[in-house]
């Protein structure tokens, strides 16, 4: 591809200002500060790009200072889906456990302490909350990330959540419009469909969006799903249908009536990559009425960058992509940028109060008990834990560690644990086999099982039944979105994977603190 000519080109600069691409390295590269010079008015941080707080404070100054209205984007829903925690587990449960608590004040007070912590490290866009209403239990990329199944519970709290991060001084970007609760296939892999019909979608998908617009906030996130009752043929991504005519439409036309910020889901991922490609896939979308394109969890060099851009203003050129069409979009980048170099960070951190045990308490809060047919008494040794582990979704990701163990450890010195995955279960023996090895490899220790969606997943359902037919007295922690609870042992549905919903549940365990 020919490259255009780089620096002070109006079409050229516009094309920039519409990527929020991401990068290597826990330092900004040389080319990534070049681009902000150039135009480049938005930079998306994963897990990689972390080490600690004070290492990502100095890195957001060192892009504001080539920049400084750069809007410093993030991943952080707390709970599952961590960036800044991503090598602990995060401080703060996520959207399940404050919805199975339904206290709208806690849910605004979590919020506003996240924030607080993101603005202190200069971070001022957060692509969270998530407004999906988890209707269909075995959705495999939303579930726990999801506020719950009820629209209403989930517009509340979504709105507390924007008005919670909003007030820290760090944009709210409510995500997966128009909803991608009701799915069955994960976007990050292939294209999701629902079938639901535009009545059904009204009620349900779009009452949580209406509050987060009404809460006033500052972006929304595009879904890679296909809703043919809206737009047969291309995703929410890609469809002027879902962002134009409805998301954009005003209220009087059926519409939501949003001004703000519309930012896709990651253009890598393969609902979108690969029927149109990122190039074609990121013409499309800002043609259709997104204004900021998603890019740099799997693609993160320069390159990438400059093919966009140049598929951009080619597009203008070709009469693909209207020229003021791009223009609007970079200039609602640029102005929620503007917005945050005011309201948000480290200054506006420095003006809200700490709360440093919100996540605790709110984790406490969330957990839901169910006694065993005999009474519990906790161990007075070492436990066993026994951790039935699937494989993550991408938006989770494999390294951040989950689970009661390393909490329990703490509480009871000498705890061990082992990892057991459906290749345990579908080897020779099946699940009789494999609750022998956990047998063994307990001794005589009180086990532990930790699960995760157990519903989703026949393997890990029958391995359960036999671990508790063989040891009716182990205690099983369901990490995941909890079902009926197995009969016969004492049940802590933590409602999330976070760091903190595992300390709760460890508390429990050893006779601690519930409740909070």
């Amino acid at each position: 591809m020919t490259t255009l000519a780089r620096g002070s080109d109006t079409l050229t600069r516009d094309a920039l200002a519409v990527l929020q691409p991401g990068f290597t390295g826990t330092t900004a590269p040389d080319w990534l500060l070049r681009r902000l010079g150039e135009g480049l008015t938005s930079v998306g941080l994963f897990g990689r790009n972390i080490t600690s707080p004070e290492q990502l404070a100095a890195l957001t100054a060192q892009l504001r200072a080539e920049r400084a209205d750069v809007l410093v984007a993030i991943d952080e829903e707390g709970g599952d889906v961590t960036r800044m925690e991503v090598r602990t587990g995060s401080s703060f449960p996520g959207n399940l456990a404050l919805g199975a608590v339904d206290d709208t004040a806690l849910t605004q007070a979590v919020a506003r302490e996240l924030g607080r912590r993101l603005a202190q490290c200069g971070v001022n866009l957060n692509w969270a909350p998530s407004a999906d209403v988890n209707s269909n239990p075995d959705n495999p990329v939303i579930g726990v990330r999801s506020f719950g199944a009820d629209p209403h519970l989930v517009a509340r709290h979504t709105a507390a959540y924007v008005r919670g991060l909003q007030a820290a001084g760090v944009a709210a970007c409510t995500k997966h419009f128009p909803g991608h609760g009701d799915t069955a296939v994960d976007s990050h892999h292939a294209l999701p469909r629902i079938d639901a019909d535009l009545d059904t979608l009204t009620t349900r998908e779009l009452v949580p969006f209406r509050a987060a617009v009404a809460a006033d906030t500052k972006a929304v996130m595009s879904a890679h799903i296909l809703l043919p009752a809206l737009d047969p043929a291309r995703p929410a991504t890609l469809s002027p249908a879902a962002l134009h005519g409805l998301l954009r439409a005003s209220v009087t036309e059926g519409g939501l009536g949003f001004e703000g910020l519309v930012v896709t889901d990651g253009m890598e991922m393969r609902a979108i990559s690969a029927a149109y490609g990122i190039e074609r896939g990121s013409v499309l979308a800002i043609a259709a009425g997104a204004d900021a394109i998603c890019v740099g969890g799997g693609l993160a060099d320069e390159d990438t960058v400059l093919r966009l851009r140049d598929a951009l203003v080619a597009a203008v050129r070709a009469g693909e992509l209207p020229e003021a069409r791009l223009a609007d979009a970079a200039a609602r980048v640029r102005a929620l940028g503007d917005w945050a170099r005011h309201a948000g960070g480290p200054g506006a951190a420095e003006g809200i109060a700490p709360a440093p045990e919100a996540g605790l308490r709110a984790a406490r809060r969330a957990l839901r008990i169910t006694p065993g047919v005999q009474p519990y008494q906790p161990p007075t040794g070492p436990a066993f834990v026994a951790a039935f582990t699937p494989v993550a979704n991408i938006a989770v990701g494999d390294e951040t560690p989950w689970g009661v163990a390393a909490e329990l450890a703490r509480l009871l010195p000498g705890t061990a644990t082992a990892t057991y995955g459906s290749e345990d279960v579908h080897g020779d023996g099946g699940a009789p086999a494999l609750i022998a090895n956990v047998l063994a490899d307990a001794a005589n220790r009180r086990i532990v099982a930790v699960v995760r969606d157990v519903h989703r997943h026949a393997w890990m359902a029958d391995a359960l039944d036999a671990l508790l037919a063989a040891r009716p007295d182990t205690v099983v922690v369901e990490m995941g979105v909890p079902q009926a609870p197995p009969s016969g042992a004492l049940h802590i549905a933590t409602h999330g994977a976070a760091r903190v919903c595992g300390l709760a549940a460890a508390e429990v365990i050893t006779g601690g603190v519930a409740g909070g």
